[in-house]
């Protein structure tokens, strides 16, 4: 594959891993739930299911930045921050949104397209 094959590849992985991680901010309906359906009523299952996705969405920016690939676009500065530390705690679930929140109040996108 040539590198920009890759690049969209990678892309694609990102995006979707982002978008089960938000999912399980915003406690809905993710693939995990349908891997572990009789544990959707126990209330530690959606903390396991935040981590789960958290490290997913960790290991697939490790993979694209040992291949050299640019994986910053899709976040905004914060989220970004957050990626690099590493760390999931309550402040990472609280402000995740936070700087998309302040670009739809004001009618700017903070996102990096």
């Amino acid at each position: 594959m040539e590198n920009n094959q890759w690049q969209a590849y990678f892309e694609e992985r990102l995006a979707a891993a982002k978008l089960q991680f938000e999912r399980t901010i915003d406690c809905k309906h993710t693939e995990f739930d349908d891997l572990y359906p009789y544990m959707t009523e126990q209330p530690q299952f959606f903390w396991y299911k935040r981590y789960v996705a958290w490290q997913e969405l960790l290991t697939i920016v490790q993979t694209v930045s040992d291949l050299k690939l640019d994986w910053h676009g899709l976040f905004t500065e914060t989220q970004i921050k957050y990626i690099e530390k590493k760390v999931m705690d309550a402040k990472v679930l609280d402000n995740w949104y936070e700087e998309q929140q302040e670009g739809l109040e004001t009618g700017h996108s903070s996102n990096k397209e």
